[in-house]
């Protein structure tokens, strides 16, 4: 049996690694005297197999066979790793990824520091719970907080998180592994395992300072090199390495042929590569679970998944599933107040307005004295206006939102969160506040290039599908907090530059599943069986998540499944989609 290895004391540093770095070399007795064998970490999400500590080949294949379902476990540095997959090709293979290594005599130190980032340890278990939200946003195999609580009170594992300085949000994490202290390794060698930094709110250079804090660590110890793998498709990370001084070397890394990895050892399907993120996360669930992917139209993210005999065609979250009634149900927000008022669901006062009719409007502005403007058929929040006080602005918005729709919607403004609750097949999956688009000041950049700044973490956190517009709506949304679009916010004080709460207009979310009052999650599952979809987002404005009180805003008959890790929204659609490949 391998032994879980714990706290070592210090071992002499060999200078030139040859364990590690030759795979065919066979060590001897003085190489790999002091140095425990057959030695196995458990990292909260999967195990660390030391390959140069097992003699026999056969100890690792027992140890990958017996890995846990939803786990990740990774064999390093196997001695002649073809010779391992051939003994059971069928369960297991190299993975498609880089060994880098940095000599850490040869480290120097940044000259300047890396503004708004502050690295420091792990201090609670509850900071490993934010390290696992980090994952999950990631796509990346969460862990078991506890384990990882155990295994940071020992030296032998170290847990960073990065905060911004202006936030105090935990925006990055990163693992070392010291092997010295694991199994008396003789070349005094460390490693680094889930470096990530949050692709949207993590400030420039969050992922460089967490990598030099823990190398700046393990040059304390006296330790000669650490080494991190890398897919070799991470052109980013890659670039980052390389900067900091790691050249490649000729380790590998052996996986099992589990659901998780088949991405990595199984052709993927053709087009894959072009889908949005809201598709390809379907996609991927799919392919884990043996279903067949066609990518029929990348552009409109489009699929067809099949299994056995029968096949379902989806765009993103909508499915054959969904019927063209309850499509038209959701697509025009004048027939989804109707049926909402008689299913019992609250709604906002009302009223429809034309560029030639503004009465209802006007009364219903004079009684309200605050209303939101949108076309009565739209998505992805155009042609909404939020906050309209007078005659003279509804106006505008009015033949704004015409632009859109002839048809006009014209709702009281109620105050509260925007709230989303995700509803799948008649259940609540998901729920999360979404917040306008805020930038955070800096101290330095004007609020223009603070928006653009922001915009382009947004757009490469999601493929594209956010960003923050920079036109009069922002500019009159900044105004109105007593700031120009050229003026320099202090360090640290968050504007807010949208009125709308729309993703695709660079809004944010916040998981709140565990915190919705029972009264709003029946609210949603009666709007969601009213409209016979089986898929949905439902809006509210709520006072409080955790209180009773709504008020329905719309239902989304597609929405973003991407936007709620770590719930398992996208797992319960292929559930509802293949109930068949459900996991018990």
């Amino acid at each position: 049996m391998p032994r879980i290895a714990g706290h070592r004391r210090r071992t002499t540093v060999q200078t030139v690694p040859s364990l590690t770095s030759r795979s065919w070399h066979e060590p001897s007795a003085h190489e790999i005297e002091g140095m425990d064998s057959d030695v196995v970490l458990d990292l909260g999400w999967g195990q660390l197999v030391f390959g140069q500590t097992f003699r026999d080949l056969r100890g690792i294949v027992d140890v990958l066979r017996g890995e846990e379902t939803g786990r990740r476990d990774i064999c390093v540095y196997p001695r002649d790793p073809q010779v391992l997959i051939g003994m059971a090709p069928d369960e297991l293979f190299i993975d498609p990824s880089l060994t880098y290594r940095l000599d850490l005599h040869r480290y120097r130190p940044r000259p300047d520091v890396i503004r708004d980032v502050f690295v420091r340890t792990v201090t609670s278990q509850a900071e490993m719970e934010a390290i696992n939200d980090l994952y999950a946003r990631n796509g990346m195999v969460a862990a078991d907080a506890a384990t990882m609580w155990a295994n940071h009170r020992t030296r032998t594992y170290t847990y960073l998180v990065a905060e911004d300085t202006r936030t105090g949000r935990i925006v990055g994490t990163v693992t070392g592994v010291d092997h010295v202290l694991a199994f008396g390794d003789p070349e005094g060698g460390t490693s680094l395992w889930c470096l990530v930094a949050d692709k949207q709110d993590a400030p420039p250079g969050t992922g460089e300072a967490l990598v030099r804090v823990l190398v700046e660590r393990y040059v304390a110890r006296g330790r000669a090199y650490l080494d991190l793998s890398v897919m070799h498709d991470n052109t980013a990370a890659i670039k980052l390495y390389r900067k900091l001084g790691f050249v490649r070397v000729a380790a590998v890394c052996v996986k099992r042929k589990n659901p998780i990895n088949t991405p990595l050892f199984s052709a993927r399907p053709p087009g894959l590569d072009k889908l949005n993120p809201y598709a390809l996360i379907i996609a991927e669930e799919a392919l884990r679970r043996g279903i067949r992917v066609e990518v029929t139209d990348a552009e409109w993210g489009e699929m067809r998944l099949t299994l056995g005999g029968r096949s379902v065609l989806t765009r993103e979250s909508l499915s054959e599933f969904t019927t063209a009634v309850a499509l038209s149900r959701c697509d025009d927000k004048r027939v989804t107040r109707r049926i909402m008022r008689r299913a019992g669901v609250r709604v906002a006062r009302g009223a429809l307005a034309g560029e030639d009719d503004l009465s209802d409007a006007v009364a219903l502005l004079a009684d309200a004295g605050d209303v939101v403007v949108k076309p009565a058929r739209g998505e992805q929040g155009r042609g909404i206006t939020v906050g309209v006080t007078d005659e003279a602005a509804l106006e505008r918005a009015v033949r704004v939102a015409a632009q859109f729709c002839p048809d006009v919607l014209v709702e009281e403004r109620v105050a509260g969160e925007d709230l989303r609750v995700v509803v799948i097949d008649r259940q609540v999956v998901a729920a999360a506040v979404r917040r306008p688009a805020e930038v955070v000041g800096d101290g330095r950049n004007p609020v223009a290039e603070l928006v653009r700044a922001t915009s382009r973490r947004r757009e490469r956190a999601t493929g594209g599908e956010s960003r923050i517009p920079l036109d009069d709506m922002t500019a009159e949304v900044v105004a109105e907090a007593g700031y120009a679009m050229d003026d320099v916010p202090p360090h640290g004080e968050r504007l807010t530059v949208r009125r709308t709460a729309n993703l695709h207009t660079g809004g944010t979310i916040v998981d709140v599943t565990d915190r919705l009052h029972p009264e709003i999650a029946e609210a949603a599952v009666r709007a969601a069986e009213a409209l016979g979809i089986p898929v949905t987002g439902i809006d509210f404005l709520v006072p409080a998540v955790d209180g009773p009180d709504y008020v329905f805003i719309e239902a989304n008959e597609r929405p973003g499944l991407a936007n709620h890790e770590p719930q398992p929204v996208v797992e319960r659609f292929v559930d509802l989609l293949f109930p068949e490949t459900r996991r018990r």
